[in-house]
């Protein structure tokens, strides 16, 4: 066979691979994607399976760490679900939580912003390791963007960039943010975000100043 018959066989065999690669992709595309059916058959744990199996990786708590380790009602209903609860549990999720937050007796949620750039840069606190003393931080980069300066930042939560300048610095919308903080899981169930507020992780004022980082006109925040 010369070498131009050759050259002709090759070209057409790359055509009909090509061919077969666009139609296969095609077909992938319009063809609706099934979940799988045994997802529905998939037994939940009980509250009770759940609970003995986080308390069996601590068997040794350190001393005032038992409460850490017993998950409330909340938890142990994400656990159960897997973070996915069907919608009247969401529902239900949302309103116990919505009921547990506190906002400040003095009606102020705004504190310093450049003590709430530092809470919101510190990944401190909540280890085993840490000296008596050690002032929690927020590690809120960890999550989102803040301050358009810091290029180093998480993405698994939005930006939170021009937070404040975006909803025109609006009280209500700062008694929002602060609430959100406190307890996230009553604006979201079952939300990645920790239950600050909640947990006492961060106090009353450190979480006025995170607010003020994102509301205060002069924050890098709104930059």
């Amino acid at each position: 066979m010369s070498r131009r018959s050759n050259d002709k066989l090759l070209m057409r065999n790359l055509f009909g691979t090509c061919a077969l690669a666009v139609v296969a992709a095609l077909f992938q595309w319009i063809t609706p994607v099934r979940a799988d059916p045994r997802a529905d058959a998939i037994e939940r744990p009980s509250a009770e399976v759940m609970a003995r199996a986080l308390k069996s990786i601590w068997p040794n708590p350190k001393a005032g760490w038992e409460k850490r380790i017993e998950q409330d009602d909340t938890q142990s209903s994400c656990s159960r679900y897997r973070n996915d609860p069907p919608s009247e549990e969401a529902k239900a999720i949302t309103e116990r939580e919505t009921a547990r937050i506190v906002l400040p007796t003095d009606g102020k949620v705004l504190g310093d912003w450049k003590a709430g750039e530092k809470i919101a840069s510190s990944g401190r606190g909540g280890q085993f390791s840490d000296p008596p003393g050690t002032e929690n931080g927020g590690n809120c980069y960890a999550c989102h963007q803040l301050a358009k300066s810091e290029v180093a930042y998480g993405t698994l939560g939005p930006s939170l960039t021009n937070y404040g300048k975006d909803r025109g610095y609006s009280l209500d919308a700062a008694k929002a943010a602060y609430a959100k903080i406190f307890d996230s899981e009553a604006t979201f169930a079952c939300s990645n975000m920790p239950r600050f507020g909640i947990h006492g992780f961060l106090s009353e004022q450190q979480i006025k100043d995170v607010v003020a980082f994102l509301f205060d006109k002069e924050s890098p925040v709104n930059k």
